[in-house]
């Protein structure tokens, strides 16, 4: 492990710009997560990869908003611009439970403080700066951002809320992955045209007073226009997410009090040299020296696992990967690969074991259709529901390799999966006997040798059709993966468990549902612990559904479970074993006649 020094990290105070010589900033960086310089925290990212590109740039990570606003003036302003983020997370689930009660830490903040960071940073961070610095550009981007570019439900306020454009008065907003967005936008910087001339830069949003529709936009219903009918806003949800799942996406425009708010389309994905470089930039893999002795969970978590691929083609129907990634995968080079994980021997504490090699799904890496031709006509938001695309190449070779190189590492003494297995693609029938015997082997591979202990699935439900509208397989698919897995671990004289992950209170969902979920993981022996309620997140297919009553699709109604009392109804029967929970139990399954289910989990 090399020995860092202060000026290893970007500087997040005066005294540390003055210690690099620099008389002035180019850009300056407000994130509402601690400051860790690793490839996993988003500011660290666009940091290093402004600095790559010549740059003087400083973060300050998780400012005071509350005081005299010290935290905004103590670097004055920037040559370019103030780069606004949230964090890693959406602020308002960072902050909340799915029952709206505040949570009591933070993982991205130092010893899980939770009161480090206000509700909605993007915009008051965002505001402050406009109030300080009125002729200073703001680049507003991160996960917060992205998944609220367009008109779209605030589960918190319980109603619809406009762009963020319009709330933080940002100039610019970048969707999605930044690093080529960012890049288009400094190289035109640098050819002396102004902030206000950036309207053509793929994957950003910003506003205008007098957009030019071309004939080839899409216009939205306005926002207002949804605030009156609910199957306007999901009819906008459709049009959202096939644009931005698209490879070659239409411009979209929406009206919003008199401005329209204009989203150019995204960049293709990133290419294997383009993730590559922002992975190997000359990231110190560990948190700023400010948080020395300070716990940063978060960090915890990542700090000796690799992340080989973004993106996700699973489309699950509760999940912003792909609204924000988009379903695309861009996996990096063994190469790069290998290198990221030889850092991480050296790292202090490593003690041979990496904690997952994986991504977004584990096992999508460098997985992309056959026939790209396809793909590029291709609208669907899922490429393996509600069946696996023919067109898919969804070969586990790539992955097999990567995992033998690093497990004869000489300091790699064991490395797991820890990202959640799409078990589905591993079961598919290719009607290529290579390809099903390499899945085959790769299941092997996996349950043997990469599972430290417990390995996590996702088969969120029982009932296939609240997994139809979640865009997951049927659930004789988990049954399946289970009988392999413990027929594995009894060859081979292994004690390990599946973990399963369930969610009530989803979109098609009903207490009945529930009910019948408790009683069918019971007969399979499971007392279920990694269990969650469903909790609308912006931009989200299963968010607009709980919304609107509809299904953007279909446009058919759909039921949903929307007070504490209906939430807490579906909940419970996780917890059937829990005494506490099985009066409520048998008076509900008595209420709705079902004493057959009472038999199933109860007995007589």
């Amino acid at each position: 492990m090399r020995d860092y020094q202060l000026t290893d990290w970007l500087p997040t105070t005066k005294k540390e710009v003055e210690l690099r010589k620099w008389d002035e900033l180019d850009v300056i960086l407000f994130s509402g997560d601690a400051y860790v310089d690793h490839p996993s925290f988003g500011a660290a990212v666009i940091g290093r990869l402004l600095e790559s590109e010549g740059l003087r740039v400083a973060i300050v990570p998780q400012p005071n908003w509350r005081d005299d606003l010290r935290d905004f003036k103590k670097l004055g302003k920037p040559r370019l611009f103030f780069g606004v983020s949230a964090g890693a997370m959406d602020s308002m689930i960072n902050h909340y439970t799915a029952n709206k009660r505040l949570r009591s830490d933070d993982a991205y903040t130092p010893d899980s403080r939770n009161d480090m960071r206000p509700d909605r940073p993007s915009i008051v961070y965002t505001n402050i700066l406009k109030e300080l610095y009125p002729d200073v550009p703001v680049l507003l981007g991160g996960i917060e951002a992205s998944l609220r570019r367009i008109t779209h439900y605030d589960y918190w306020d319980d109603k619809l809320r406009k762009s963020i454009l319009v709330d933080s008065k940002a100039d610019l907003l970048i969707y999605g992955m930044g690093e080529k967005p960012l890049k288009a936008i400094v190289n035109t910087l640098k050819e002396g045209k102004s902030f206000d001339q950036l309207t053509n830069i793929p994957q950003t949003a910003y506003l205008s007073k007098d957009t030019i529709r071309n004939e080839n936009d899409i216009t939205l219903f306005s926002h207002e226009d949804c605030l009156q009918d609910k199957l306007k806003q999901a009819k906008n949800f459709k049009v959202v997410e096939e644009q931005s799942n698209k490879m070659n996406a239409a411009r979209i425009v929406q009206d919003c009090e008199g401005f329209q708010v204009v989203i150019n389309p995204p960049y293709p994905p990133m290419t294997e040299k383009e993730i590559d470089a922002s992975f190997d930039l000359p990231y110190t893999r560990l948190p700023h020296p400010k948080y020395k002795g300070k716990h940063i969970p978060a960090f915890e978590m990542i700090k000796f696992s690799v992340n080989m691929h973004r993106g996700c083609f699973g489309g699950c129907a509760f999940c912003t990967i792909s609204a924000h990634q988009g379903k695309f995968i861009a996996s990096r080079s063994k190469k790069s690969i290998l290198n990221e994980v030889k850092q991480i021997t050296e790292m202090p504490g490593f003690k041979g074991y990496l904690s997952d090699l994986g991504g977004p799904s584990a096992n999508m890496y460098a997985m992309k259709g056959k026939d790209l031709t396809v793909c590029e006509k291709c609208a669907r938001p899922s490429c393996i529901h509600p069946k696996v695309c023919k067109n898919l190449n969804n070969d586990h070779s790539a992955l097999l390799d990567i995992y033998k190189a690093v497990d004869a590492l000489p300091k790699i003494k064991k490395s797991f999966i820890g990202s959640g297995v799409r078990y589905d693609m591993l079961l598919h029938d290719n009607k290529n006997e290579r390809l099903n015997k390499v899945s085959e082997k790769y299941t092997q591979e996996l349950i043997r040798n990469h599972v430290s202990g417990r390995l996590k699935v996702a088969p969120e439900h029982t009932s296939d059709k609240v997994l139809n509208c979640m865009r997951k397989p049927a659930f004789n698919q988990f049954y399946q993966f289970k009988k392999i897995f413990d027929e594995i671990n009894k060859k081979d004289g292994l004690k390990q468990q599946l973990i399963p992950y369930f969610i009530s209170s989803h979109p098609a969902c009903s207490e009945i549902d529930m009910a019948e979920l408790a009683a069918t993981t019971k007969n399979m022996g499971f007392n279920l612990e990694q269990v969650q309620d469903f909790t609308p997140s912006p931009m989200t297919l299963a968010t607009e559904m709980y919304y609107t009553g509809y299904h953007p699709y279909t446009l058919e109604r759909v039921y949903t479970a929307r007070t504490k009392e209906q939430k807490l109804a579906q909940r419970q029967f996780f917890f059937w074993y829990n005494k506490d929970y099985q009066p409520q139990i048998l008076r509900t399954l008595r209420k709705l006649r079902r004493e057959d289910l009472i038999k199933r989990l109860f007995g007589k």
